[in-house]
């Protein structure tokens, strides 16, 4: 399943930050995917993962592309956010256990807001790129 806008808002957008994180691991892995976790371990964590060593689940849903990589989000997940557009950046810190931003000092976070004009949460002076 793909559901990538909302009344023509993209679903997923990316902070430089980010950008600039995926660019680095692309370097080390070319084909990368991310799936924005739902479980306790990871919180709001958006992990990365190898494209080949992720299986996307029938009921995954395809948000987007960021940074030339798609985001997926299990269908539970989706449906308790789909009143949100995500916006993945990047803190300092330690990346997800099997995520592919673990090890570098930094990782990616997912900040949302509300589509129709709703605020980002936690996001007050972030600028993002559809891309």
């Amino acid at each position: 399943m793909e559901t990538t806008t909302v009344n023509g808002e993209l679903r997923v957008l990316a902070t430089d930050a980010a950008l600039d994180l995926i660019a680095e691991i692309k370097r080390d892995h070319p084909d990368i995917l991310f799936h924005q976790s739902g479980g306790c371990c990871d919180g709001s964590s958006p992990m990365c993962y190898p494209a080949n060593e992720f299986m996307i689940g029938d009921s995954d849903v395809r948000l987007g592309e960021i940074g030339g990589v798609s985001v997926y989000i299990s269908a539970s997940q989706f449906e308790a956010w789909k009143h949100t557009q995500l916006i993945i950046d990047v803190v300092p810190g330690l990346g997800g256990m099997f995520s592919l931003d673990n090890g570098r000092e930094k990782r990616f976070l997912t900040r949302s807001r509300l589509f129709g004009g709703g605020e980002a949460c936690a996001v007050p002076d972030v600028k993002v790129r559809a891309v």
